[in-house]
């Protein structure tokens, strides 16, 4: 009798889940026979539930009801799988499913999608208002229109960053998640900051978290935060998440490439529902804040490779803002030189210039480090002139050279003495920097005792530093 009572409690909660579900879900057998899905369905696929309960995912797949059956390949794999879907009524779904064994055999496919029209709408009309005011632009700003429009600590004077600040100008009321993109050191940190200033959260906090900088097993307890007692060590008064801590405000997640996948599923569903749930605790918690999100990597190449959430990468990708490189924007130089040369007096006390000749150097290197390469430069240089004049023509044996170090590569500097080739027969360029590169890590790798002390001595972030060890298989202490 209480195993009957038992079957049929879990039956209605079943049919209760179903019923109820924004998502749309399938249930499919290990034949491909639709045995039940949710009522949202019918809407979203063009058919009546009880058409499709009527049917199988072949057939559906077949008459272009939905094209590719996500619950199909977890038949063929037997593993979980993620898709891209049309459907026949020119829907776009991410659809995903995962198999139930018993006894080691696939009895069931639990599938479900969620409906990206909308939000494809909402890329296509901002892709739309950008190309708009590109050409607004260009019509009523000509070549010589150089006022400089200040960012915060960033001044921009190049025609495709004054762009970019008026894109983000009108972005910056809405609650749309931005996406930062760019090299290493462009600037994603500030521009973030300058667009919470814009904001109607511009009075809330500015919570700034570096994903890359949380070791894996911190990372929930620092996002989520706990209550008290709720693992060894924990604070006996339970402490607050970041994901709580910008609520009212803004939420910056740097180098969002590196979030571990099991976060990622936890960010997604506080995307979703706008609430988390602290360690420990059983009741949840509403938050409110704005999105944005930095990386120098390709996340579309990152959800190809498996490291990154399909279904999080189209929540995440509504407003992409590209930085260039500094190389491809250098009428900023100047005024970011300029800036940066300021704050040096002030730090350290004095009234130093930049010599003449320096802005050749200045404005003609690469800087594949951009403005963070830069900074380091200018403060190297400031440090290394003993009177008041920064970056000025010192003799040496092998002819001129700024004080503060080499200029970057394609400074335009005066050509030095001629001297041995650097590059090994048969070397490319891009070679002999990888192994420059790893031999000065290899160094320094030995002396340190964390990746932070590592990253200051060579005037880079912690996270380049843990993605340049990981890449030439290196490790502290070796």
């Amino acid at each position: 009798m209480a195993d009957s009572l038992d079957e049929g409690a879990a039956r209605l909660t079943l049919e209760a889940l179903i019923q109820t579900a924004q998502d749309h879900l399938f249930i499919v057998d290990a034949g491909g026979r639709i045995l039940d899905v949710s009522p949202g369905s019918a809407a979203v696929y063009g058919l009546s539930r009880d058409a499709l309960r009527a049917t199988t995912v072949q057939a559906l797949q077949a008459s272009g009801v939905l094209s590719p059956s996500v619950s199909l390949e977890v038949i063929r794999t037997g593993q979980p799988a993620q898709i891209m879907q049309r459907t026949g009524t020119g829907r776009q779904v991410i659809a995903e499913a995962f198999p139930v064994y018993a006894d080691g055999k696939l009895i069931r496919v639990i599938s479900r999608s969620r409906d990206l029209t909308d939000l494809r709408l909402l890329q296509d009309e901002y892709a739309l208002l950008q190309r708009r005011f590109a050409e607004h632009l260009r019509r009523h700003h000509g070549p010589d229109d150089d006022d400089d429009a200040s960012v915060g600590e960033l001044v921009v004077r190049s025609r495709i960053m004054r762009e970019m600040v008026h894109l983000l100008k009108r972005s910056a009321p809405t609650d749309a998640t931005v996406v930062m993109l760019g090299e290493s050191g462009v600037g994603k940190t500030a521009f973030a900051r300058q667009l919470h200033r814009w904001s109607c959260r511009r009075d809330g906090a500015f919570v700034d978290v570096n994903c890359a900088a949380i070791p894996e097993s911190l990372f929930e307890s620092e996002m989520f935060g706990y209550q008290p007692g709720a693992f060894s060590g924990a604070s006996r008064q339970g402490k607050a998440g970041l994901l709580e801590q910008a609520h009212g405000g803004t939420l910056f997640l740097d180098e969002i490439g590196e979030l571990p996948l099991t976060m990622q599923s936890k960010l997604l569903k506080v995307i979703q529902d706008g609430s988390v749930m602290r360690l420990g605790d059983t009741r949840s918690r509403q938050v409110d804040f704005r999105l944005i999100v930095a990386t120098n990597q390709d996340l579309a190449g990152r959800v190809e490779e498996g490291a990154f959430r399909l279904d999080l990468y189209y929540r995440l990708n509504v407003i992409p803002v590209s930085l260039p490189p500094l190389r491809e924007r250098r009428e900023d130089i100047r005024g970011l030189a300029q800036r940066h040369l300021e704050r040096l007096n002030r730090r350290y006390g004095r009234d130093k210039i930049l010599h003449p000749n320096a802005w050749e150097t200045l404005i003609g290197g690469d800087w594949p480090g951009n403005i963070r390469e830069l900074e380091n430069w200018l403060e190297r240089a400031w440090l290394s002139a003993e009177g008041g004049v920064v970056g000025a023509p010192v003799a040496s044996s092998a002819g001129g050279a700024a004080s503060g170090g080499d200029p970057p590569t394609g400074s335009g500097s005066a050509a030095p003495t001629p001297r041995e080739s650097p590059l090994a027969p048969g070397q490319g360029l891009r070679a002999a920097m990888e192994a420059h590169e790893r031999a000065i890590l290899a160094s320094l790798a030995g002396s340190c005792v964390s990746t932070y002390e590592l990253a200051e001595r060579l005037g880079i972030s912690q996270p380049s530093v843990v993605r340049k060890l990981k890449r030439h298989g290196l490790r502290l202490g070796r």
